[in-house]
């Protein structure tokens, strides 16, 4: 750990001990309250500063903090009047806390906690509330994250924030307990979890309540997931929440607020039906923490994405690191030819692009003209470590109207607010890999919903006494495809003496079908129920108004004061305020002083040789096969220089033209060739092909398999029986089709999701060419391959 760089040369602790999470779930939506405990052994002062990581849509509501037997509860503020008086306060010897949003990413918060005098512990207390995002399953999904990894800042971008320490997760020198209560009008079918869990305790013999809590023992060093199942989850909601006593009457806080939930179910007839036609671009992150089984797993998704492509579209690959690379010039029509040449690019793809600049990539990808008659369809990939998520969800908003965007975030530090924020103003869906998940059945689920008709033509209608009104605090929805939900959030102004109940409709179209849903809900909803509701569609709003902020990059009057004054009623923060607390009461003077010390956050990935590490600091390990070295290690080098690196000439002479900073990221970019001479990698031992990848890589891009010996060694066979075992009037390609369908459906029924679509279209095609002898080929099929497959189960 002294090499990591984490301990004081005298041995100094961290003074994070233990974060407690409290989660109270109400259908859709949860309040979190966390609470962080700390205690400075040192014998000066210490100001310890912990970056960590929420959901992207989250709505910050509380901060608090407990010094000794002093309490401080925060105040939001306009952000740079928060920093003002922190600075204040620590300069006259005072306790102050501060709380803001990262300005390039809205789920990454930097939590000053300020003075803490000599033996003082403190106790941090921090709530949001956020919406559950619904899984392919129907279950809800809350994910509190273990680990923020250091995020790419793209090269220019001004402040790098708070350097994040990294360490192995059996190194985290604090605990977590965690704890749930569920509440639905439904009744709660199970609650599972990627963590081991105390069994469900239900509250009510309706099982409408619930509670669960972490098994004992459990470190922070993995995010928690928990998934929540509802019955009949399809059934659409309106839940109303009073307004706040001490708000005034006509303000968003002092009304009440409904929040009205869409979730359609879409029937089978229109799940297995797809389109032929759309422009389908890929952006594959291939920076240096895509390496190993990640960047493997990318090209075998790759792989099978391109199989499943319909005839009569039009595709693209662009894979990005520090700079970006496309296959070809401009997405070309799909056919055997394109697609071999995409394979053999896709096969020489290698985690090696530095660092992790997606920008640039999606601005060069919505340059390009659409396609006439082909919607353009974006799927991005990428283990979402990027420092200015804001700009890239602001440009995929931007172009919202002419595609759809559909994100996958790989790995454990993946960014909610990246991932998120490019599907939901994308119009598309998100997915998130984590853990042991395998990514090709998530991205081919999302291929299926590119290639389904979606919920279209929504509208909500309003049915209210004349007395009350209506104020919508979300944006429109144009689209929702299978699996999606969407939460509509309403401010309702004014009272009714005699109506008690309101209405509101939802109608939208599927697959040429009106669907319609009446929804009544009460006027007059109970008090002292919280105000989760009424913070998310602050929430809401307050984003609107951010990125509306952002588009007119500031020349728009009063909307940045909206946003303030927003998000001071409502105690919701903003990328315009923060939470600021000071004990005034306090006029004792802290003595000595002030060390900072950063708190670790748990490491699962170290950087591989040729990535990008300008922001490294000193003293960290870095790998390079077959051994961990050092950056200021002097056995590597005969002369080192302060930054870990041998100074060479040219650099000698270009030092007076450089500030450090650049000095160092040059260097760095430079001798990562270096290390490789000093540590040659070891070339890897290829794993054997997985038999299904095999199978799939054979087939063509019209859907057909050709009979030929790779073909019968991956279905287990020789080509003498294969050949051998042909009915006499069928084609080779016929034999060879049905043969591969055979086998998919008796061997590889676990994978169904991920090969489903290619199989689809290689029925379609023995279909277009009126195969004769099919029930005699399946029959010879099944005997060769010691199958029971029915026809009618591979679509013929």
């Amino acid at each position: 750990m002294n090499r990591c760089g984490l301990l004081t040369l005298q041995r100094e602790p961290v003074p994070l001990k233990s974060i407690e999470v409290e989660l109270e779930v109400r259908d859709h939506v949860a309040t979190v309250v966390s609470t962080l405990n700390y205690e400075n052994k040192e014998d000066k002062p210490l100001e310890a500063v912990f970056v960590f990581p929420l959901p992207g849509d989250a709505a910050v509501c509380h901060f608090s903090a407990q010094i000794g037997q002093t309490q401080i509860v925060a105040e939001v503020k306009e952000k740079q009047k928060a920093r003002e008086e922190y600075d204040d306060a620590l300069s006259s010897g005072q306790q102050a806390f501060l709380l803001e949003e990262s300005d390039q990413s809205p789920d990454i918060f930097s939590l000053s906690v300020g003075s803490l005098p000599p033996g003082e512990s403190a106790s941090i207390r921090l709530e949001y509330v956020t919406e559950l995002a619904v899984q392919a399953d129907d279950g809800l999904r809350f994910c509190l994250p273990a680990v923020l990894n250091p995020r790419y800042q793209p090269q220019g971008s001004e402040g790098a924030g708070v350097q994040v320490t990294s360490v192995p997760a059996s190194l985290v020198p604090y605990s977590l307990s965690f704890s749930a209560r569920v509440s639905s009008p439904r009744p709660i079918s199970k609650v599972e979890s990627n963590c081991s869990l105390d069994p469900l305790q239900y509250l009510n013999t309706d099982q409408t309540q619930a509670t669960v809590k972490l098994a004992a023992g459990h470190k922070f060093d993995r995010d928690v997931e928990l998934l929540i199942y509802y019955k009949d989850a399809h059934q659409p909601t309106a839940v109303v929440e009073a307004g706040q006593a001490s708000a005034e009457p006509g303000s968003l806080m002092g009304d009440p607020v409904v929040m009205v939930s869409l979730y359609p179910e879409f029937p089978q007839s229109v799940m297995s039906s797809t389109a032929s036609c759309g422009e389908f671009v890929f952006l594959m992150d291939r920076s240096g923490s895509m390496s190993n089984t990640r960047i493997r797993s990318a090209k075998d998704t790759l792989l099978l994405l391109l199989k499943s492509l319909p005839i009569g579209c039009y595709f693209n690959i662009y894979s990005f690191g520090s700079r970006y690379e496309h296959i070809f010039l401009k997405s070309v029509e799909y056919s055997q030819q394109t697609m071999e040449e995409a394979l053999k690019k896709v096969e020489q793809m290698e985690a090696d692009l530095g660092g992790t600049e997606i920008l640039e990539p999606i601005k060069h990808i919505y340059s390009q003209p659409c396609i006439p008659n082909q919607p353009r369809q974006l799927f991005v990939f990428t283990d979402g470590e990027v420092g200015n998520t804001k700009e890239v969800i602001d440009q995929v908003k931007k172009n919202s109207g002419s595609h759809r965007c559909f994100s996958f975030g790989i790995g454990e530090g993946a960014s909610s607010a990246l991932i998120n924020g490019m599907a939901k103003e994308g119009g598309g869906h998100a997915q998130f890999i984590t853990g042991t998940d395998r990514m090709q059945p998530k991205v081919m689920q999302s291929l299926r919903f590119a290639l389904q008709p979606a919920v279209v033509d929504i509208s909500v209608t309003w049915d209210l006494p004349k007395e009350v009104s209506v104020t919508v605090l979300s944006p429109p929805i144009t689209t929702l495809f299978q699996g999606q939900r969407s939460l509509i959030y309403a401010q309702l102004t004014g009272q009714s003496s005699e109506a008690a109940e309101g209405c509101v409709t939802l109608t939208y179209s599927l697959a040429g079908h009106p669907s319609e849903n009446q929804l009544h809900f009460s006027l007059r909803p109970a008090e002292d129920a919280g105000l989760t509701v009424h913070r998310l569609g602050a929430q809401t709003l307050i984003r609107s108004l951010e990125m509306e902020e952002r588009e007119h990059r500031g020349q728009q009057d009063g909307v940045k004061e909206k946003v303030v004054q927003l998000s001071v009623e409502s105690g919701v923060r903003s990328s315009f305020t923060a939470f600021i607390a000071v004990n005034k009461d306090n006029s004792e003077v802290i003595q000595g002083p002030l060390v900072r010390r950063n708190i670790p956050t748990a490491l699962f990935d170290l950087a591989p040789i040729g990535c990008v590490f300008e922001l490294a600091p000193i003293g960290c390990v870095m790998m390079a096969a077959p051994s961990t070295i050092m950056c200021d290690s002097a056995v590597m080098f005969e002369e080192i220089e302060a930054d870990g690196f041998p100074m060479m000439e040219e650099e000698n002479q270009s030092r007076k033209y450089a500030d450090p900073r650049t000095m160092m990221a040059a260097k760095a970019r430079r001798k990562c060739n270096n290390l490789r001479s000093y540590f040659p990698a070891a070339v890897p031992e290829q794993p054997p092909r997985d038999p299904l990848l095999q199978l799939v890589s054979l087939q063509e891009a019209s859907g057909c398999w050709l009979l030929d010996p790779a073909l019968a060694a991956a279905l287990g066979q020789t080509n003498e029986e294969v050949e051998k075992s042909k009915p006499e009037k069928t084609s080779s390609e016929v034999w060879a089709t049905i043969l591969a369908l055979i086998w998919l459906h008796g061997f590889k029924m676990d994978a169904k999701d991920e090969w489903e679509l290619l199989a689809m279209k290689a029925a379609s095609w023995l279909c277009a060419h009126n195969a004769p002898c099919v029930s005699e080929c399946v029959d010879a099929g099944n005997v060769l391959l010691g199958c029971s497959v029915k026809k009618e189960a591979l679509g013929l």
